[in-house]
Parts: C-alpha cells; sequence; structure tokens
C-alpha cells in the first residue's frame, strides 16, 4: 500500500432528497469532491441491507445489498418511474438524519412499482445476474418473501417445517411466494446495477472503495437460516453462546453484539468453503477489505445465549492462520486491513504479522495518560492504517468536550494543538503527518463536527447509523483545504 489517503462516510450519509444518500448523482459529485481533496480511498461500512436497530454489522445476508440505497433518480432515466410518483412521499425531513421507518416504507413501495414495470422488459438480464449470483440469490429472494409472510419476524418463529427448510416446506412457499422471490432478486439486480457503475467510475477517477466485512452475521439472517450447520446452534437451531466482547474503553459491561458464533472445526474440515466465498463477495463489492474484529479470528469472546451482558465470558481459540492461508491459496493475495483493535495479545498481533496485513492505529485512543499507548505517532510502523477516529468513535471535536481532561491536554502538548488551525485539523495533521502508509479520518472530521454528528455509540440500540451531511458542506474550499494538507505530507 503506497502512502495516500481517505475519508470515512458511509452511503447512508449522502445527501439526497428522499431521506437517504444513494448511489446517484450525489455519490457521484461525492467522488469529485475526493479528487477535488486529492484522496485516493473512500472507506464506507457495509452495504448489506440493515437488520436489528439499523446496524450495517447486523444484515438479512452477508451477500446482498441493502435496497435503501438504490437511486430513485436514475429510474426516470429508464422510464420506469416518472418523479410525481414519489417526489412527494414523506422520506423524512430533517437534512442531517435519516429516518429510516419512513424511508423503508415508502422506498420499497416504490421499487414495487419499478418493479412491476421493468420485470419483463429487465426479465433476460436478470436472468444473467442471477445465474451468477446463484449460490446465494435464491435463497435471499426466498428467505425475503418468507420474512414479509410472516410479518417480518426472524426465521427462528417461523412454522417449523419452513424453520428447518424441509422439502415439502421449500417447494410450497418458493410456488406460493414466486412473484415476492422474484421482486427481491429483482431489487438486487437494480442494486448490483447501481453499484458497479458507481464503483466503476470512482476506479476510473482514481479512487478505490474500502469496504468492510463483519467478522460476523446476524442471526436473523438466510445465512445463518441457509448454513445453520457452521454456526453454533443447539438441536432447535438456537444459539448456544453468542458473541462479543469483554469490558474495554467503549463499555464496562463489554459489548453484547448476540450473533451466533462459527463451528470452526467443522469449517476447517471443509477448506473454510463458506469463509471464502464470503470474501470472493467482498471482493466484487470492494477494492480493499477491512475485516472487522479481526481479533477474533485469533481467540474470540464465546457469551452463554441468554446473558443481558457480555461479562460472563470467555477467550476462545479462532482459526488463526489457517483460516487465512485457505483464502490466500483459494484467492490469490486480497487487499485486507485488520481492524486488529481491542484487547491485544502477543497471539494477536503475531497473527497479524503473518498475514502482512496492515492493522489500525486511532489517534483518539493514543493519549490516555494512563499507560504508554502503541497508538502514539512515535510508535507507529509504515504498515498500517491511521485514523483520527472510527465510526465507533465519538467525533474528535466531541472527543475534546467529552474525554478526561488530561488526556486532552496531553493531546494538546502531543500535536500543538491550537484555536487558529482548530484542534480537529491538528488531529488530522496528527494523522495526516505520521509514517503510516494510510491515513484515514471521518468526514465528520474535517467538517469540525460534535458529538452530535457521531455514526455509532457501541453497545447502545437506537439513534445510530443517523448522521447525513449537509450538500452545502462539501464545498470546494473544504476539499483545497484536504489537498493541501494531503500534499503537505506526501499523501
Amino acid at each position: 500500500m503506497e502512502r495516500s489517503s481517505g475519508i470515512l462516510m458511509h452511503i447512508t450519509s449522502l445527501p439526497s432528497p428522499y431521506g437517504i444518500g444513494s448511489f446517484g448523482k450525489e455519490a457521484y459529485e461525492f467522488v469529485g469532491f475526493l479528487v477535488e481533496a486529492g484522496q485516493k480511498y473512500w472507506q464506507i461500512l457495509p452495504i448489506g441491507s440493515t437488520g436489528y436497530g439499523d446496524s450495517p454489522y447486523q444484515s438479512f445476508s452477508t451477500f446482498a445489498g441493502n435496497p435503501l440505497f438504490i437511486d430513485l433518480d436514475l429510474f426516470k432515466e429508464d422510464d420506469l418511474l416518472q418523479i410525481e410518483e414519489f417526489e412527494g412521499l414523506d422520506f423524512g425531513n430533517n437534512p442531517e438524519k435519516v429516518d429510516y421507518n419512513k424511508v423503508l416504507h415508502h422506498k420499497l413501495w416504490v421499487l414495487r412499482k419499478a418493479f412491476e414495470r421493468g420485470r419483463e422488459r429487465y426479465k433476460k438480464a436478470v436472468e444473467i445476474f442471477e445465474k451468477a449470483n446463484i449460490e446465494w440469490i435464491e435463497d435471499y429472494g426466498l428467505y425475503m418473501a418468507l420474512k414479509f409472510h410472516f410479518d417480518l419476524t426472524s426465521w427462528q418463529e417461523w412454522d417449523e417445517a419452513i424453520k428447518f427448510r424441509e422439502k415439502e416446506a421449500m417447494d410450497y412457499y418458493k410456488e406460493t411466494l414466486q412473484e415476492e422471490i422474484e421482486y427481491w432478486i429483482f431489487i438486487q439486480f437494480l442494486f448490483f446495477q447501481q453499484w458497479e457503475e458507481l464503483k466503476k467510475y470512482a476506479n476510473n477517477s482514481g479512487i478505490s472503495i474500502i469496504g468492510d466485512i463483519p467478522i460476523y452475521v446476524a442471526e436473523d439472517s438466510v445465512d445463518t437460516w441457509k448454513n445453520s450447520e457452521v454456526f453454533l446452534l443447539d438441536e432447535n437451531k438456537r444459539p448456544i453462546k453468542v458473541a462479543g466482547c469483554p469490558p474495554d474503553a467503549f463499555s464496562k459491561t463489554g459489548q453484547l453484539w448476540g450473533n451466533p458464533l462459527y463451528r470452526w472445526d467443522l469449517l476447517e474440515s471443509r477448506g473454510f468453503d463458506w469463509w471464502i466465498e464470503r470474501i470472493k463477495g467482498s471482493m466484487k463489492l470492494y477494492d480493499v477489505i477491512r475485516i472487522d474484529h479481526f481479533r477474533g479470528l485469533e481467540s474470540y469472546w464465546a457469551v452463554p445465549y441468554g446473558e443481558k451482558t457480555a461479562e460472563e465470558g470467555a477467550w476462545v481459540k479462532g482459526p488463526g492462520i489457517k483460516l487465512f492461508d485457505a483464502i490466500k491459496e483459494k484467492l490469490g493475495d486480497v487487499n485486507i486491513i485488520a481492524e486488529d483493535l481491542g484487547f491485544l495479545t502477543p497471539e494477536v498481533i503475531t497473527l497479524r504479522e503473518k498475514t502482512e496485513y496492515p492493522g489500525m492505529k486511532v489517534l483518539q485512543f493514543a493519549f490516555d495518560t494512563r499507560e504508554e499507548s502503541d497508538y502514539l505517532p512515535h510508535n507507529y510502523d509504515k504498515n498500517c492504517v491511521v485514523y483520527t477516529g472510527t465510526h465507533d468513535n465519538d467525533t474528535v471535536t466531541g472527543w475534546f468536550h467529552t474525554a478526561p481532561l488530561k488526556d486532552v491536554e496531553f493531546a494538546e502538548r502531543y500535536l500543538k494543538l491550537n484555536e487558529e488551525e482548530g484542534y480537529h485539523w491538528g488531529f488530522i495533521r496528527g494523522a495526516w503527518s505520521s509514517v503510516g502508509d494510510l491515513a484515514i479520518a471521518q468526514l465528520q472530521d474535517f467538517l469540525g463536527l460534535g458529538s452530535e454528528a457521531r455514526m455509532n455509540i457501541p453497545s447502545t440500540i437506537g439513534g445510530n447509523w443517523h448522521w447525513r451531511v449537509k450538500r452545502e458542506d462539501l464545498t470546494i474550499e473544504l476539499a483545497e483545504k484536504i489537498h493541501e494538507i494531503t500534499k503537505l505530507y506526501g499523501r
């Protein structure tokens, strides 16, 4: 990875008249902003369809895309819809916040109209798309059709015959829900068609996409329903233990994610086939893959199912280097960033060094005055990605108002911060001037926004993933200022 830099902002945060960011005009204009700012990377969060709590890390499918990202204005060009059919719908009236309930309700209604008008016109194209994605698309279509048939409940609550995927029940619902299945497949066709065009445009403009692959999948997902044998479930397909992480700087009681854990012994006996398919799917979507919670692949925190916090868990050995050897054997060299945050043991560090993947350094973690920190820039080596903060952190400006005073004073001394430059710009300078090969900051940090613009507070539900940038904030003056600091530090 050459010396370079980028901006972290999820698709949801793009400006849009329809309540949520999409793959339309504003996305293309943001690519132009990145180019003007001298950046080489656009980092986004997972782009799968969101489930519980609107989290992109709790998706209904590890392969399918989020229908909410499909741009409606592009339908006008295809004559699938007229603008008056959706222009007056209530997608939410706050340009700085996503109203997921309103967006989901109205956007799925609009997509239904597009399907009704486009199913015959695009029939052959959809068939080609379906064949190219046969490993997952039919089960996804059936899963989503069933989910709405059973009033959006998890597959765990469905009738027993279809919950256990008995052949007779599968055949019955495939026939009964045929049109619904076609609808969900058609939506994925639209999603991938628009995303591939946007990604192509970004790549041709010199911008590479960094995307996330969550280490775990949601219990309420087609992945767990279809591939239940690779997860740690009991005879009733209920989790035995679930994922999380122990108490840390983010949470005093740990983070209880609740995702099913893997049967790594079974996956290893199958050559890690399902995980390799996940990586292959992400390679189609992104230029660089950030593996979320990398440390969980060395050892993971297993919490007994039913616990209310993650405090009573235990460390269990993961697949380690065997998984990455299998990935390399099947897929060759994959551009991967290891999200090696959290409780790092010598074994985790050794695993990352064996893979040779760059790890992550978060500047907000550097100034804990209680101990010497590996996150201080003078401790970096080149093979790392330096962040002012991630989507799980407060914004830099928010951090200065919430961090302990001694930590703030340490940051002021270390980075020589001053009000004339702006503390958030001084923080960015600290990342951009470091030896790390890649430096990334959230767009919120370039804008100097406070905690109101924070993307996520770990271990909380509700109020997360909502932030959106205002169109008027993406100015040529801001792009030029970012370009200036990027050029100054050789990125």
